[in-house]
């Protein structure tokens, strides 16, 4: 039994969707590696920020408190 021309043509779209499929999966993995890295930096970022401003925080109150005793 000869395949149809109609039925060659709905062979080859389904293997184009499939390859596009697998290359869409891929694209997502990729693209999840990325967000995640861009999520740590950012977290990284705001840790050492949140470190930095509590240690200005306790400079001042150790500068405020030299300056009380001073008095």
């Amino acid at each position: 039994m000869r395949p149809r021309t109609i039925q060659v043509i709905a062979a080859l779209v389904a293997a184009v969707a499939f390859i596009l499929a697998f290359m869409a999966a891929g694209v997502v993995l990729l693209s999840s590696l990325f967000m995640a890295l861009g999520l740590a930096a950012i977290a990284w970022l705001a840790w050492s920020l949140v470190g930095r401003v509590k240690l200005w925080g306790s400079i001042q109150q150790m500068r405020e408190r030299r300056r009380k005793a001073v008095t």
